[in-house]
């Protein structure tokens, strides 16, 4: 077998990539990765705008055949991956280490577990990572990299890293489950007096201050839209962050142009003009809540458009998942469940490889332990509760 580093998604065919990664998760598509390169998102490097991502795709060809697709990207800082590890940075400052340039195995920008390796039918999963890992390794050296990180890994990605030499880490997201509701009342009727009451105020609260909320796809998506639509992103992620934000408007207009099947949009609109909206993409199974924009402060409507709208769609379409991004205790309290992310990392011996490894050892306890104490905060009812 062959590898082959790919410096743009444009250097393999669409037809290929997309036949070799059949799944219904959006983000490893090829119109999305593309939309990120064409659009600036990555790969950017101007006097005026550095995003600190470049494109290394790894292939894997035996003779002509393409056997394996691993998206890679090389790195320059820890931003825009939210399987954050600024404390490890931090250590190798202190020790004088170089801890960049390191390669990640991940969707920019994207905190949502999905196929990491997408690999030819007939092929064994353990030998491809093998054989990639060794290739990994080589190009570790060869550049100089620190390390080698895949992030938000699937159950079937998984089994086979933790086969081979990787320090396994854990994060927590917080997940809706759909239990077969028949509507969002038969939801709220689940939970306990208290917070269903709780939720049912904070929707009228949206409803009392004159805001709509539209769900859009497809054709409803056009070019004023997604110039609104950037507007808002840009001025919450300034507010929140101090930076607009990673994702350029030209990115979100081919999303809207060559993933409109995958993307829904929930809008608020007050006296007819468009305020806020909560951009996610969909799979066959699950809802991603992606970004989100304002263009005022709107009592409430936060939780409307990024969470109930969601579970809403959710029972309508009958998906069985809302994944609604990195982060957010707060979403335990409506009914999003704590669940644990996996990672794997690759990391060249230094001095402080030992402490390393004790410290991701003793992180997995602590996430576990997590789960289980957040996991009684859920608002469910408890049987003697109606």
């Amino acid at each position: 077998m062959q590898l082959h580093i790919l410096s743009s998604i444009t250097e393999v065919s669409q037809t290929s990539w997309d036949a070799l990664f059949d799944s219904q998760y959006p983000f490893c598509r090829y119109a999305f990765l593309h939309a990120l390169e064409q659009g600036g998102s990555v790969d950017t490097a101007t006097s005026k705008h550095q995003t600190g991502w470049q494109t290394m795709h790894l292939l894997l060809k035996q003779d002509d055949t393409l056997i394996a697709i691993m998206p890679a990207y090389l790195k320059q800082h820890s931003y825009g991956e939210y399987f954050f590890d600024w404390q490890f940075a931090k250590a190798y400052q202190q020790y004088q280490l170089p801890f960049y340039p390191k390669l990640i195995n991940a969707i920019p920008f994207t905190p949502a577990q999905g196929p990491r390796i997408a690999i030819a039918p007939g092929a064994v999963r353990s030998d491809v990572l093998t054989i990639l890992q060794q290739a990994i390794r080589q190009l570790m050296l060869q550049l100089k990299l620190s390390q080698f990180q895949s992030l938000y890994v699937a159950p079937d990605d998984r089994a086979v890293f933790q086969t081979g030499d990787y320090l396994e880490r854990y994060d927590v997201q917080f997940q809706w489950h759909n239990n077969h509701y028949l509507d969002f009342n038969a939801f709220l009727a689940a939970l306990s007096s208290r917070k269903r009451k709780h939720i049912r105020k904070e929707r009228s609260v949206v409803e009392q201050q004159g805001v709509v909320i539209k769900t859009l796809s497809g054709t409803e998506l056009d070019a004023d839209f997604w110039s609104s639509f950037y507007q808002f992103y840009c001025a919450t992620y300034f507010k929140r962050s101090g930076h607009q934000g990673y994702i350029s408007l030209d990115t979100f207009s081919l999303w809207g142009k060559h993933l409109a099947d995958s993307i829904v949009v929930f809008a608020a609109y007050a006296a007819q003009q468009l305020v806020a909206a909560s951009l996610c993409f969909r799979s066959d199974d699950t809802l991603y809540g992606r970004y989100w924009g304002c263009s005022a402060d709107y009592d409430r409507l936060h939780f409307e458009c990024c969470y109930y709208s969601g579970i809403e769609y959710c029972i309508a379409q009958q998906l069985s998942f809302f994944d609604a991004g990195a982060q957010g205790e707060h979403k335990l309290q409506r009914g999003f469940k704590p669940v644990v992310r996996h990672a794997f990392y690759d990391i060249a011996p230094t001095m402080l490889s030992e402490a390393v490894t004790r410290y991701c050892n003793e992180e997995r306890q602590s996430i576990l332990q997590y789960v289980d104490q957040a996991s009684d905060l859920l608002p469910f009812a408890k049987k003697a509760d109606n």
